[in-house]
């Protein structure tokens, strides 16, 4: 994009790298706008989400009862479901906590989780995909074109934690989404299909080396994710209280000696890299862009310690960067050469393969009549 089309949201930090993005008058962003308006709709508001809460509480306790567990959550290792656990645990709540462990976690996501369970006395079911099957996905994304490599790991983590509700018989999902850190994120960089087996499976059969992965990979069809979705029912915990990253970071590092590992999502070695190198590279967009500007209109930050954040590169130097580029790609069976060609190929979109999407929105008006 020439200079001269470039433009940044006088608000937050959002710019043209997302090519649908719009400006008021005074050169406030859409991205503003609708967190405005989210805010108001699910945003806290004191004593009335206090009531809410409470309420919601005692419904999930009163299924709970005779059951061995109350709810279930699915925890990364990561800043917002780490103290999703913790507040669940304050509440009272006897939670499930299943982790699936993908192949890519860092040391410091595994020992996070295991401190934390081991703490709030919470059982903690650990998943581990069978790493041949998850790996001959993984390396068919990458040869794919498409900007989110992280479909096959989302996918899974969907598939399992619903497949643990089924099994224990829990409604109720809670969930690290919240409005304070995940309150931007432009459709045009979030075109993910993790809920689309129809278009995973399309991926690897274009893309892939053809071996049999599927009996070994947890997932689901859309039928069966739409009557699991309607059947439970997702509670984005953190947005029923004032939540402060910050704070947060502070509470579990106090509580738990949880670590930091540096930057959002990066509890995952492949998500990190993906997000902070191929994505900036070859779709010419940053993530930390939309995470920080989330920070910026809930009060986290400040506009300019956002933007004096995107030029550090000390949080992940072009070092480390490369470090774990050769790691992954060798973890993957794709020689150098071989990258190089993906990220030079054609960029494409998920709607490049065969998809579901016509049968998802019909199901998804289908839902919102029933639920709502």
């Amino acid at each position: 994009m020439s200079e001269n089309n470039y433009k940044i949201c006088t608000r937050c930090i959002m710019d043209t790298s997302d090519p649908e993005i719009e400006f008021d008058e005074h050169g406030v962003c859409n991205h503003c706008h609708k967190y405005d308006e989210d805010v108001k709709l699910f945003g806290y508001k004191g004593r009335e989400t206090d009531e809410k809460l409470k309420k919601l509480v005692q419904e999930i306790k009163e299924y709970g009862k005779n059951k061995e567990y109350d709810c279930i959550l699915g925890i990364s290792g990561g800043v917002d479901s780490a103290y999703t656990a913790y507040m669940a645990a304050q509440l009272g709540l006897r939670v499930l906590a299943v982790h699936v462990d993908a192949g890519w976690n860092t040391e410091i996501a595994v020992e996070n989780i295991q401190k934390m369970c081991k703490v709030l006395n919470m059982d903690l079911h650990t998943i581990v995909i069978d790493w041949p099957a998850m790996k001959e996905l993984q390396r068919a994304y990458m040869f794919s074109g498409l900007p989110d490599l992280d479909v096959p790991q989302d996918h899974v983590f969907l598939a399992a934690v619903y497949a643990y509700a089924k099994k224990y018989k829990i409604k109720y999902m809670l969930n690290g989404y919240n409005l304070a850190t995940e309150g931007i994120l432009p459709n045009s960089w979030g075109q993910t299909a993790a809920i689309d087996f129809r278009n995973i499976k399309s991926i690897y059969k274009k893309c892939g080396r053809g071996k049999k992965i599927f009996n070994k990979y947890p997932h689901f069809n859309i039928l069966k994710y739409f009557y699991v979705s309607i059947t439970v029912t997702r509670v984005n915990l953190l947005n029923y209280v004032s939540y402060s990253k910050k704070e947060a970071l502070a509470t579990l590092n106090e509580k738990f000696g949880w670590q930091y590992y540096g930057g959002k999502h990066f509890e995952s070695r492949f998500t990190k890299f993906f997000q902070s190198y191929y994505l900036p590279r070859k779709f010419q967009y940053d993530k930390k862009r939309a995470h920080l500007s989330s920070l910026i209109v809930g009060g986290e930050m400040t506009r300019e310690e956002a933007l004096k954040e995107m030029e550090d590169t000390s949080v992940y130097p072009l070092e480390q960067m490369l470090e774990d580029r050769d790691y992954i790609l060798k973890k993957l069976d794709i020689p150098v050469d071989e990258w190089e060609r993906c990220m030079n190929m054609p960029n494409k979109k998920e709607s490049d393969y065969a998809d579901s999407k016509k049968l998802i929105q019909f199901l998804v008006a289908v839902k919102r009549k029933l639920l709502y």
